[in-house]
């Protein structure tokens, strides 16, 4: 077990909505809070080798979560913008943490890296079986390219970089903006919008059919401190619930939460995105004791509950 309680930990995206979850489990499981750094993007740009190399100098830890991330439609608007940024910003802060020899690196990849038809539950060895769905393939390449870097920097330098694969993420504090928001937060906008405009139709992307996973951030944020503390492996390994709900599924329940009467209309012209998530998640509970906690429809209510109480 990797001892917390002297080291200096740089968290990217520690100010964001996964972020704040990790930084809070670390001091829970010994971290020293004045030893935790927190880069911010205002001044600190990780697609500059410069900014890297500043993150990481006199550290020990470097746990990666900053990302430039979106749902569907900003993948599919800003595609390149999504492979550059996250290429750049990855690549760059591994090399930088190699070259002062940080400890231990934690990277934190995305299920959009899987192949568009991966056998059900994904399992780590599939990874590579295929091409990535196509609205976010520009986005999963450039975080799984990391992988590779990491793989091939432990086995030339003998770097200790490890990599997961969380699934969805949602909660409290989850980024509701409908221009670049994912599923769960977007769908609860939309139906709290709705309900204030006295709107009786909710209009949702694709058929219905895909099929999703989602592991809440809390649950998300512990995985990760536990492989920061017990997983010193090159296999990637997932972090989810292996708990699969449809989309028709999921909006039927969120309306149910949220007292939503209205029409569901299916806007069949919009993509669907991949057709079905759901990980295997046996590498985590065995390599590192990981097991999510959080029971769906209540963390479901949890976010509802936030987003109406911060809604304006």
């Amino acid at each position: 077990m990797l001892d917390l309680s002297d080291k200096r930990i740089v968290v990217t995206g520690g100010a964001g909505f996964l972020g704040k979850q990790v930084v809070e489990q670390l001091i829970q499981a010994g971290a020293k809070p004045e030893k935790i750094a927190i880069p911010r993007s205002r001044d600190c740009d990780l697609r500059q080798l410069e900014h890297c190399q500043r993150a990481v100098d006199q550290q020990d830890i470097v746990i990666h979560l900053a990302a430039h991330v979106g749902g569907i439609g900003l993948n599919r608007e800003k595609p390149a913008e999504l492979f550059y940024d996250n290429l750049m910003m990855g690549a760059q802060l591994i090399h930088a943490a190699y070259e002062v020899g940080i400890e231990k690196f934690v990277c934190v990849g995305t299920i959009c890296a899987y192949p568009k038809f991966t056998p059900v539950p994904f399992k780590e060895d599939d990874l590579w079986s295929g091409y990535p769905e196509e609205t976010n393939a520009p986005y999963g390449i450039a975080k799984k390219a990391l992988l590779v870097q990491l793989e091939s920097y432990r086995q030339q330098y003998g770097f200790n970089g490890v990599y997961l694969l969380p699934v969805n993420l949602y909660g409290p504090e989850d980024n509701f903006n409908p221009n670049s928001s994912h599923v769960i937060p977007a769908l609860i906008r939309k139906v709290y919008e709705a309900q204030q405009k006295g709107e009786k139709k909710l209009f949702v992307w694709g058929d219905g059919s895909p099929t999703r996973e989602f592991l809440y951030s809390t649950d998300a944020a512990r995985g990760i401190v536990m492989a920061t503390q017990f997983y010193n492996d090159p296999e990637p390994v997932n972090l989810g619930t292996n708990y699969e709900i449809s989309i028709l599924d999921l909006v039927e329940l969120i309306c149910e939460l949220m007292e939503f009467q209205g029409e569901i209309v299916w806007e069949t012209d919009q993509p669907n995105g991949q057709p079905r998530r759901c990980l295997d998640t046996q590498r985590a509970k065995e390599a590192f004791g990981f097991v999510a906690e959080m029971d769906f429809r209540q963390g479901l209510k949890h976010t509802i509950d936030w987003y109406r109480a911060n809604a304006d």
